[in-house]
């Protein structure tokens, strides 16, 4: 059997109007690239016709892949495992609601050919809503841009490219998918963002809300955490109890100087701020013991998972 170049993975949760259309017009753009290729569906615990449709379409062509999962466990989930089962050596993830073009992939599949390991589309001119999309959107983009030092505008779309072997070795968890370019990064991986079309939904309702903001803040904070702290646990624990620590030090000082200066009564006139100090002296010494049991579990992991704390990317030597 050939080997597939691309791959076009679409997680799918209720969109049973614009399935057979996506398909389609995915078939279209495939086929205009005289490569091999396949379609691989993900149906995320679709509760209309979406996966009915999908076994159609997988019988009748040999290009198509469904995968079906057992219940609805959100878009990181249904990615990982759309990349799990894609074959292809250059692997495109899109929404499978249309508000993607097909008909962008080429750019994608350009760039890529340029030598970037990850292409990332940008909603340059957004059509969401202002107060619920928009601004929470470009908030959370500009944070994860500083957090992980990757100049990109966009974080959010799945609309993306990847190299098989750039994507195979990221793990997602939680809605870690929208910061797969900032762990690529970590890895020295090339990335570039291109201006991608934002159409309104010819079909369906969006199955995202403002919770969904929540829950990528919090991820941010692992983000960060990955990037710059993944293999050294203890400095990110550090630094609170070295601030902690710090003040509540402080606070003791003055507390004896008072005492020893000016014969004030310790328990009588600073009561609360001696409270102070020993609470800060203790979440000090918390925060130090989570850092060693971090470290271990740091430890652990990667010895368990074979896995390294660099990445090669090609390897030069004479024959």
């Amino acid at each position: 059997m050939a080997q597939i170049k691309y791959s076009v993975v679409v997680p799918l949760y209720n969109e049973e109007a614009v399935v057979q259309e996506l398909y389609d017009r995915l078939t279209k753009v495939m086929r205009q690239t005289c490569e091999t290729y396949e379609l691989v569906f993900v149906n995320d615990g679709s509760t209309d016709k979406t996966l009915e449709k999908l076994k159609t379409i997988a019988v009748g062509d040999d290009h198509v892949v469904a995968v079906e999962l057992r219940r609805n466990f959100g878009q990181t989930p249904a990615l990982a495992a759309g990349f799990d089962y894609a074959a292809g050596e250059i692997i495109i993830s899109m929404d499978g609601d249309l508000q993607h073009l097909p008909e962008e992939i080429p750019n994608f599949i350009e760039q890529i050919n340029a030598g970037y390991d990850v292409v990332s589309g940008w909603r340059e001119k957004r059509v969401d809503n202002m107060i619920m999309r928009k601004i929470p959107s470009k908030i959370a983009n500009w944070i994860a841009s500083k957090v992980s030092g990757v100049d990109i505008h966009d974080f959010g779309t799945t609309f993306k490219a990847y190299r098989r072997g750039i994507i195979k070795d990221i793990k997602l968890y939680g809605e870690m998918h929208r910061f797969i370019p900032a762990l690529v990064s970590f890895t020295g991986g090339r990335i570039i963002e291109i201006p991608i079309k934002n159409i309104d939904r010819p079909a369906g309702k969006s199955n995202y809300g403002i919770g969904r903001t929540f829950r990528v803040a919090f991820d941010l904070i692992t983000l960060r955490f990955l990037l710059g702290y993944i293999t050294r646990p203890l400095h990110f624990f550090g630094k609170g109890a070295f601030y902690c620590i710090a003040l509540a030090m402080l606070l003791f000082a003055y507390i004896m100087f008072d005492k020893l200066w000016y014969n004030v009564p310790i328990f009588v006139a600073h009561a609360p701020l001696t409270a102070a100090g020993i609470v800060l002296l203790l979440i000090g010494m918390v925060f130090i013991s989570t850092g060693l049991i971090a470290e271990l579990i740091s430890r652990v992991y990667f010895e368990a998972t074979d896995r390294k704390i660099y990445a090669v990317r090609e390897i030069y030597k004479k024959n």
